[in-house]
């Protein structure tokens, strides 16, 4: 379920906004607003994924608002063609011409969920562990490596020197499940976030962790890895 809030300041404009997203399935408008500085007094405690933003309001125009707001997906509804290329240049979802079609609201939203979905894959991650089904934060793992036990299994080291097993869980699938631009695969047996990486050589890694015995995390690099790892890094 996508949850928006309307900004316009044409109630008509606002009730057919709402007519649309009720007959676009896993949509919800939980406010609507015809106010620009009584939506931005809110919008931060507001639970909802998108603002669907008029940009021709009196006072202040939508592009002033959508600079202010932080951590929502952003589709722009006008009239006006010629805010185009400034709409865009605010990297937001989408950019919908008055009037506005079921049809091209309809895209804007699948464009914005497909956004959603990266947005949370970047965040944590969900599989079963030694723990039982975990939520797992990105952020907090530094590296992962076939375990010794099973090797269908990879143990995942935290940045807290917290140690997590997946269970069941391929390099190729654990792929799938990770933001692709964090972490890389170095060997056979191990994959790193590249956040943590302080050197890399022809032959090895160094990582900000260190070992039980406070040296800092070494791990060897193959050959067929090298050209990934690198462009990674330079990224």
């Amino acid at each position: 379920m996508i949850k928006c809030v309307i900004l316009d300041d044409e109630l008509l404009a606002i009730s057919y906004l709402k007519l649309l997203c009720d007959q676009i399935e896993g949509i919800e408008v939980v406010k609507a607003f015809n106010n620009p500085k009584i939506f931005l007094q809110e919008i931060n405690d507001i639970d909802c994924d998108v603002c669907i933003l008029d940009i021709e309001m009196p006072g202040m125009n939508g592009l002033q608002v959508a600079e202010l707001i932080k951590n929502k997906k952003i589709i722009f509804t006008t009239a006006y063609k010629e805010y185009a290329a400034e709409a865009f240049d605010l990297d937001v979802v989408d950019y919908v011409r008055k009037p506005i079609k079921k049809e091209r609201l309809q895209q804007a939203f699948e464009k914005a969920e497909k956004l959603l979905g990266e947005q949370k894959k970047n965040q944590f991650f969900e599989w079963n562990t030694n723990l039982g089904k975990t939520r797992i934060f990105v952020s907090d793992v530094v590296y992962i490596k076939t375990s010794d036990i099973d090797s269908r299994d990879k143990d995942l080291m935290l940045k807290n020197n917290s140690e997590i097993t997946l269970k069941n869980l391929s390099f190729k699938n654990l792929s799938e499940l990770l933001p692709e631009k964090l972490f890389v695969q170095i060997n056979k047996k191990e994959m790193v976030n590249i956040q943590h990486i302080q050197v890399f050589s022809s032959s090895e890694i160094i990582l900000d962790m260190v070992s039980s015995d406070g040296i800092p995390l070494k791990l060897g690099v193959s050959d067929i890895f090298k050209n990934q790892i690198s462009e990674k890094l330079s990224r």
